[in-house]
């Protein structure tokens, strides 16, 4: 569906993007009549599709990993879904209630009104006038690559969202830099594949990915920590290892991927003539990730004495393999060449991009200024950010309740400016 070039639409909420959050807005807003549009540059959930690699699934299972209104079809709940599934999911889920979605059709600026309430859009295919705007564009708008990544020719050098296989990739070694769920899963399929592979370890959290017969988002989940609304402080730059790859068979472990053949080394610092130093924080960084294990399955067993649980041990679940060389005898310092590296893949993250946005909605460094979603911008709104409302915001049932705040904040807003007093009747 396309606006027409040159046509003028009036709308009460426009919702810019159409992956899992402006989906999740457009239902909520659907249910509470509240007239309006979304528009899309691409397609739906279009970064499922072609910014994520061949062999993505969900980093969390089927029963879990949804909006509460429509199940995966044909899967087994305790499975984890592929990339393609999960974006042909949320099209499914678009016309289940026939969301107003326009794809093709890209946002250039959101400016405040001044003669007149509510916002002009300028897009592709011509101006909105809205009520209100939300910002539904998500965390992983902008690959960031550090400043540190050489500038020497005959590395291939990619962020993991450019990443689709191993065969993409020059021949050789590799070096992923960054251990969070992408990069411990792009290192791992590219060892199995064949290659040799450094992984650069930072600082990290590592939860089981089951124990006791529940998978690792049930036990966050009844012990409270999807409700967390703060980070804690300290961990602003710690990411989270997990993986549903495999049939979500097996916890991320560092010291398992160091015996299967991939070579840990710590934070990477700089690149110099060729050569690549690390810090020495890998065995601070491994056992600080183990700390983390081992304290949820602490929790966990509490919770289940607490309440009397029938779940069965797990014993062998606190077995912790030996530290393999290169722990034990860390390399801090790599000859590119010499170690017959030829890519590196920055797993490294992303940034928010608000170009478009021109409106008295971000704070000093930039980022939205919000209080669960609803700006210091009256009328301008976010979702489908990291921990928007607390630690669930990331998953995507997070996405759908924090929508529906939003949504519910939208509708009261409508009640107010629909008010009329007896001498205006």
């Amino acid at each position: 569906m396309a606006i027409r070039t040159g046509e003028k639409i009036e709308i009460d909420t426009l919702i810019i993007g159409a992956g899992q959050a402006g989906v999740a807005m457009s239902e909520h807003l659907s249910k509470l009549g509240v007239p309006h549009l979304v528009l899309e540059r691409n397609r739906i959930a279009e970064r499922w599709r072609t910014e994520r690699w061949d062999s993505l699934v969900a980093n969390g299972p089927a029963w879990h990993d949804r909006f509460p209104g429509l199940e995966f079809e044909g899967a087994d709940p305790e499975s984890f879904i592929p990339k393609e599934q999960v974006a042909d999911y949320f099209v499914a889920y678009a016309e289940k209630f026939n969301a107003p979605i326009r794809t093709g059709v890209e946002v250039k600026k959101v400016e405040r009104n001044s003669d007149r309430p509510g916002f002009t859009i300028e897009t592709s295919e011509g101006l909105i006038e809205a009520n209100r705007v939300v910002a539904a564009t998500g965390p992983f708008q902008r690959p960031v690559i550090p400043p540190i990544a050489p500038q020497s020719e005959g590395i291939t050098q990619i962020h993991s969202a450019e990443y689709r296989n191993p065969a993409q990739l020059p021949e050789g070694g590799v070096l992923v830099v960054g251990a969070g769920s992408s990069g411990v899963q792009i290192a791992d399929e590219l060892q199995r594949s064949g290659r040799q592979v450094h992984l650069s370890v930072g600082a990290h959290d590592r939860p089981p990915r089951s124990y006791r017969n529940r998978d690792f988002v049930w036990w966050l989940g009844v012990l409270g920590e999807w409700d967390a609304e703060a980070m804690k402080p300290g961990t602003e730059h710690v990411t989270i290892a997990v993986t549903g790859a495999h049939g979500g068979n097996g916890t991320v472990d560092f010291r398992g991927l160091a015996h299967q053949g991939i070579t840990l080394v710590g934070l990477t610092e700089s690149f110099n003539n060729g050569t690549v130093n690390f810090k020495s924080n890998l065995v601070e960084n491994v056992n600080r990730g183990d700390k983390n294990y081992l304290d949820l399955l602490d929790a966990a067993d509490a919770y289940i004495e607490r309440n009397g649980l029938d779940l069965p041990e797990e014993p062998e679940a606190r077995n912790m393999l030996a530290d393999p060389e290169c722990m034990t005898n860390p390399v801090l310092e790599l000859n590119l060449a010499e170690a017959g590296i030829t890519s590196i893949i920055w797993a490294t993250g992303f940034s928010v991009d608000y170009s478009w946005l021109n409106v008295d909605a971000f704070d000093e460094n930039g980022k939205p200024a919000h209080q669960r979603g609803v700006s210091t911008e009256p009328g301008v709104y976010f979702v489908g950010l990291p921990w928007l409302s607390r630690r669930g915001s990331t998953f995507i049932w997070g996405v759908w309740h924090d929508a529906k705040h939003i949504a519910d904040h939208i509708a009261t807003q409508r009640k107010y400016s629909a008010y009329r007093d007896p001498s205006q009747l």
